[in-house]
């Protein structure tokens, strides 16, 4: 298919959206990327994958990178994507097509080449990646990290993940963790005889009822911190005492602890108890003093952002990174996942304005 990258930032989002990008399946909505962005002067275009990188190189004193992923979550008979009243439902259309659709409209109507008025005041990189949705090893993000480095220079990312068009500063790192719960096997008619290692779980239970959160400002954004249990898993029949119960907890925590720290104070909480690490990820700082024009064309006041995103990924790389994006974070993966289409002109409109002189 062919996409129009010079109509209206909407249209174009609702052509990329009616295209089905579910995580593994991108081939063909990166194809059209691909396509689009080649056929435009003044860009260099490279791929690896599904993941699409367009750069200008016009010499300015620094770069700025877009950068949004293809992939959605499965479908729930929510395509084709329709208007109505001013918004734009389907699948994808918050998370996150919405702002691709702006950073490709910008790649098709800004001047690529020359200078004077309206010319861009830096370099800018354009990545759409696959895989976003799915487990991090695929991360189309990850990949190019680890394989083309060098595509990823910047001074500043920019990540188009739904904010509703606040600026989200950095990222929340997270881990996960299993309380291992040993007991003994029994007859529940003579449970004496056994160990319940699910009555056991009261223990971390109480544990976790008690924490107390930590909150920590950074650059003026606020994270509070918080652990949780997320799954228990325990028992054997309806007559058996249970020998084993396990807990699965989730620490989000501040960019100002490593993922080693936040594991050793997730073992000092549970202190006593087998503890095993699953899964981890570090988070990213604010990282405002690069941002700070940016900041400025939006008007408004830098939040924490609750949650992880790929921002970590460019901060372990040196890269400051935000988020920024015309969709809203809590429609995203619904069945009725929809965009304001005022935002999303009003997104197009202030980063044009921030990356043009």
């Amino acid at each position: 298919m062919d996409l129009d990258l010079t109509a209206a930032v909407g249209e174009l989002t609702r052509q990329l959206v009616d295209v089905p990008s579910v995580s593994g399946g991108e081939a063909p909505l990166a194809d059209a990327v691909e396509k689009a962005l080649a056929a435009l002067d003044g860009l260099q275009v490279e791929r690896d994958g599904d993941a699409v990188v367009a750069r200008t190189f016009l010499g300015r004193p620094s770069r700025i990178l877009l950068a949004g992923h293809l992939d959605t979550v499965p479908l729930a008979d929510n395509l084709p994507a329709r208007v109505v009243g001013g918004r734009l439902y389907g699948c994808g259309t918050s998370d996150m097509k919405a702002g691709v659709a702006i950073a490709l409209r910008l790649a098709a109507t800004l001047p690529l080449t020359g200078a004077g008025a309206g010319a861009l005041r830096h370099d800018v990189t354009w990545i759409c990646y696959d895989n976003e949705e799915v487990a991090a090893d695929r991360n189309g993000l990850r990949r190019l990290a680890e394989r083309h480095r060098d595509w990823l220079d910047a001074d500043l990312a920019i990540l188009m993940e739904p904010t509703s068009g606040e600026v989200e500063a950095g990222c929340q790192g997270t881990l996960r963790a299993v309380v291992t719960l040993p007991g003994t096997r029994a007859h529940s008619a003579r449970s004496w005889l056994g160990d319940n290692a699910i009555h056991k779980a009261g223990e971390v239970l109480r544990r976790l009822g008690e924490y107390q959160a930590r909150t920590v400002t950074l650059d003026g954004c606020t994270y509070r911190e918080g652990l949780s249990a997320v799954r228990i898993d325990g028992g054997v029949a309806g007559n058996v005492i249970p020998d084993l119960c396990r807990v699965t907890v989730n620490f989000r925590f501040a960019p100002d602890r490593t993922p080693q720290g936040a594991f050793a104070h997730v073992r000092e909480v549970f202190d006593g108890f087998d503890l095993e690490l699953t899964d981890r990820a570090g988070g990213a700082p604010p990282g405002l003093a690069a941002a700070a024009a940016f900041v400025a064309a939006t008007g408004r006041v830098p939040v924490a952002k609750y949650g992880w995103t790929d921002v970590a990924r460019f901060a372990e790389l040196g890269i400051p990174a935000l988020n920024y994006g015309p969709g809203d974070p809590n429609l995203a993966h619904t069945r009725d996942e929809y965009v304001e289409l005022a935002a999303i002109d009003e997104g197009e409109r202030l980063l044009r304005r921030y990356l043009t002189a």
